[in-house]
């Protein structure tokens, strides 16, 4: 674990370098004052993260034989571009007030407006410049990858998967929308949304993309160590999100506790509990779930529902089966040995218990 645990830190330190040298390269095209703003919100959010997604994308790598290329650090961290835009909107649909212990970046836009004394709405421009924001991380996601340096080759293999990946994370945002709209709170449909929106292109792709890269293209054996071993980790990594989205540590998600509860997320961990939850209990998940006024009372009378009706024991269990699943499909593939226990360690790492 030692080993990998310092390769993530490399990759850490890799990944920040390529993204502080890539948003240097735009400030000459955006270099108008009156953009400052909108650079340093995007700086900002591309500075926290654990660095997890370019993590499986940089081990695929080597687990298909790929070497030493610094090019694949800059291929890596395009995914940071990418999740940091999906961050951006995901909070203004949400209406999320908090992201990484800082204003999400509608309300940063929104409190510029207003202490400016500018006119028209400051909450209309906020949202409006946070969609721009997520908008242009998006932009400039798409020319990092193209111009990371890496074969044209491998590149061109990879493309498709680089494209999945993003049309997969757009409709998983909108079956958020609907799951929220549809109320229809089965874990069926809460797993769908998990899948689409962070399982498949939290892991399942960027190890794809990893593996394809070094391939230079798409074989057997990687699509089925991307689909055992991508998507179980992927689900059992939204499920962790989803019990520290209600029980977390603020300090550790850098959002106000039970948010999830507070915006109405029909998360998997919240279908648990209304499957298994008397008549009375879902009357009362159901008249506070998504309550904007929703305090710190409420918060705690959701968190004993939840724990009473065995739905975090068993989203728990969830995690430990998911997590075996993964770590059992990494025997007898044809990746390299570190790539195999870096793989696990990672698995383990995006799962962990930190509540």
């Amino acid at each position: 674990m030692t080993t990998s645990v310092a390769a993530l830190d490399t990759i850490r330190s890799e990944v920040d370098r390529a993204l502080r040298w890539f948003v240097d390269r735009q400030r000459p095209q955006v270099g108008a004052p009156e953009l400052v703003p909108l650079i340093s919100a995007a700086e900002d959010f591309l500075a926290g993260g654990k660095r997890l997604r370019p993590a499986f994308c940089y081990w695929g790598w080597r687990g298909a034989g790929g070497g030493d290329d610094p090019a694949v650090f800059t291929a890596a961290a395009s995914l940071e571009l990418l999740q940091a835009s999906a961050l951006v909107h995901d909070d203004v649909m949400d209406a999320s007030d908090r992201r990484r212990g800082m204003p999400s970046a509608h309300r940063r836009f929104e409190t510029l407006h207003r202490e400016a004394g500018w006119h028209g709405s400051a909450e209309q421009f906020g949202e409006g410049a946070a969609i721009l924001l997520g908008n242009l991380l998006l932009i400039w996601s798409g020319e990092m990858w193209r111009n990371s340096g890496l074969p044209a080759a491998s590149l061109a293999a990879a493309q498709q998967v680089h494209d999945d990946m993003r049309t997969e994370l757009m409709c998983g945002q909108y079956f958020d929308l609907l799951e929220q709209a549809h109320g229809e709170g089965t874990f069926d449909s809460a797993l769908r949304v998990a899948l689409f929106k962070s399982g498949k292109y939290s892991v399942e792709q960027p190890l794809r993309l990893g593996l394809v890269l070094a391939a230079q293209g798409r074989q057997p054996w990687i699509d089925r160590l991307c689909e055992e071993y991508g998507r179980s980790v992927g689900i059992a990594f939204q499920l962790r999100d989803d019990i520290l989205g209600v029980f977390g540590d603020p300090d550790e998600t850098g959002k106000p506790a039970g948010d999830d509860l507070r915006e109405g997320k029909r998360t998997m961990l919240v279908a648990r509990t209304l499957a298994a939850a008397s008549e009375a209990q879902a009357r009362v998940v159901r008249a506070n779930l998504g309550a904007p006024d929703l305090d710190a009372d409420g918060v705690d009378l959701l968190r004993e529902i939840i724990e009473e009706t065995g739905a975090l024991v068993a989203c728990e269990d969830l995690i430990k089966g998911y997590l075996e699943n993964a770590l059992g499909s990494l025997e007898g593939t044809p990746i390299r040995p570190e790539a195999r226990t870096a793989l696990a360690d990672l698995a383990v790492a995006a799962t962990a218990r930190r509540t």
